[in-house]
């Protein structure tokens, strides 16, 4: 990389930009890990299907608090690692020690708290991935870049899903084990997936450079990152707090007074603790208090850019049919297509196995999508390319409900890995001119906030409605993914383009 002042960002060769995305599949061996074989875990240790969306509620959770808080200090950070590879840095090796502990879990709550740890740490380390395409890249390659992410995303995917089933079928390694005990399969998938993280992640590290401050701030877009650094307009704090806490006790005092389901606390108190962070705005707005970081952050969310604001709709629904399929798959697959809710059963682990396969294929195949977008993109436009690929993931979750031999749900898996590929760069790219350089960490925590917010609302309300109209069966998740995915595919039409 060069390191001189310049009005443009120098074109980087494609092995640099292969090293600096190559930590993104170290990142994906961690997430897959978590995707495919947690609420395995939790199952093992004795969570019942219900409960399971309330425990995975760390992972989301995690990701709303943590982004934003590292995109800023990211924003802000320049020392011997440069801007955003000391966050890689620190978070691999805490997320390493994470994957290394989870399936030793010796009690259900010990386990729901790793997960809580090892989401934490992997967000520190993913976040300032993001950034980092856009500070160093030209805006002409920020698509390669995303896309070459999203091609890390599905070969580290594949490998890290498909773990359990390859030890046990190439290497003769266990999947059961005693009643409360993890399958040693799932316990060293974990281990090798800690070791290969910490090596992708380092890989990028020590082999990518960034600009410093004063060459960012030299580049072109810079006077439009400096004009947008500081608030220019008054937010009414006080009003859209009203709203959401309002809303936030009446859910709450609903729950207390109907007996409804202790799940609907968790959305009613983040809608408190939502109205607690504006009231502290409000009074920092009121003082003139706004130079920090807390502010900056929650003032940017009700300023976000346009083109923020109207994909948010679109990572909404797409989210919460991910998180859908992430944390009811196994369940669906086990007792729907393998008849079985035994943990401790042959046929049980044989079908949460094949959910590591399916998983790993479904992200194999976004790997080989990622290079066929571009050409949709270029034929169809980027909406609807986007559109089409969501409307794939719909008629995909759907079809398990309708296909009985569970060799062919390897079929939608296509689909669905289309749009994840989609997901993963579509969005980012329609974002990617809206952002201003010197705000790129924060804007891109925030943006995190459409991908969080989803997963916590099917948290708190995906449980209740399988049981309470849908027997309890986890296939019907997999149903309202479906479903999600093609509102996803309709808010599109709301989003205007600029270039």
């Amino acid at each position: 990389m060069q390191n001189t002042l310049q009005n443009e960002r120098p074109t980087l060769s494609f092995w640099q930009i292969w090293n600096m995305c190559l930590g993104f599949m170290g990142i994906q061996f961690g997430f897959a890990l978590q995707n495919a074989n947690v609420s395995r875990i939790f199952q093992t240790l004795g969570a019942e299907i219900d409960d399971i969306p309330i425990l995975w509620v760390a992972a989301p959770l995690t990701g709303l608090i943590v982004q934003p808080i590292i995109g800023y200090m990211s924003d802000k950070t320049w020392g011997r690692l440069g801007r955003r590879r000391p966050y890689f840095f620190y978070g691999a090796i805490v997320t390493t020690a994470a994957l290394l502990v989870m399936p030793n879990s010796p009690t259900l709550w010990v386990a729901a708290g790793m997960l809580w740890i090892m989401d934490a740490s992997i967000n520190v380390t993913m976040e300032p991935f993001r950034a980092l395409v856009g500070d160093n890249l030209p805006n002409r390659q920020r698509a390669l870049g995303y896309s070459l992410q999203s091609f890390f995303i599905g070969v580290g995917a594949v490998i890290a899903s498909s773990l359990p089933w390859v030890l046990t079928n190439w290497f003769d390694v266990s999947n059961t084990a005693a009643a409360g005990i993890i399958p040693p399969s799932v316990q060293y998938a974990f281990y090798v997936g800690g070791a290969f993280l910490l090596i992708c992640v380092m890989w990028t590290v020590f082999t990518t450079s960034e600009y410093s401050p004063e060459q960012l701030a030299a580049f072109s877009d810079s006077a439009e990152a400096n004009a947008q650094s500081e608030p220019k307009t008054t937010i009414n704090f006080a009003k859209t707090m009203s709203v959401s806490g309002l809303v936030g006790v009446v859910i709450i005092a609903a729950v207390g007074g109907m007996g409804l389901e202790k799940e609907l606390y968790l959305l009613g108190g983040l809608l408190l603790a939502f109205a607690l962070l504006q009231g502290i705005a409000a009074w920092q707005q009121q003082r003139r208090y706004t130079g920090n970081g807390f502010f900056t952050v929650v003032y940017d969310v009700f300023t976000m850019p346009r083109a923020m604001r109207q994909l948010a709709w679109v990572q909404f629904f797409s989210w919460f049919s991910l998180f859908a399929m992430w944390i009811y798959t196994t369940g669906a697959v086990t007792s729907y297509h393998y008849h079985s809710v035994d943990v401790t059963s042959k046929a049980y682990n044989d079908g949460a196995d094949w959910v590591g396969v399916l998983f790993a294929a479904y992200n194999g195949f976004a790997a080989l999508a990622a290079l066929v977008i571009p050409v949709m993109v270029k034929r169809f436009g980027i909406r609807v390319a986007h559109a089409i690929n969501l409307i794939f993931g719909a008629l995909s979750l759907v079809s398990f409900l309708l296909i009985s031999d569970p060799a062919w749900l390897m079929v939608p898996m296509v689909g669905i890995g289309f749009a994840w590929a989609s997901i993963l760069s579509l969005p980012y790219a329609m974002l990617a001119s809206a952002l201003p350089s010197a705000k790129m960490g924060v804007y891109m925590g925030i943006f995190n906030f459409f991908i969080v917010i989803p997963q916590l609302l099917a948290a708190s309300i995906l449980g209740l409605i399988l049981k309470h109209g849908f027997a309890n069966q986890p296939i019907y998740a997999l149903v309202i993914g479906g479903l999600s995915f093609v509102l996803a595919a309709l808010s599109l039409t709301r989003v205007k383009l600029t270039n």
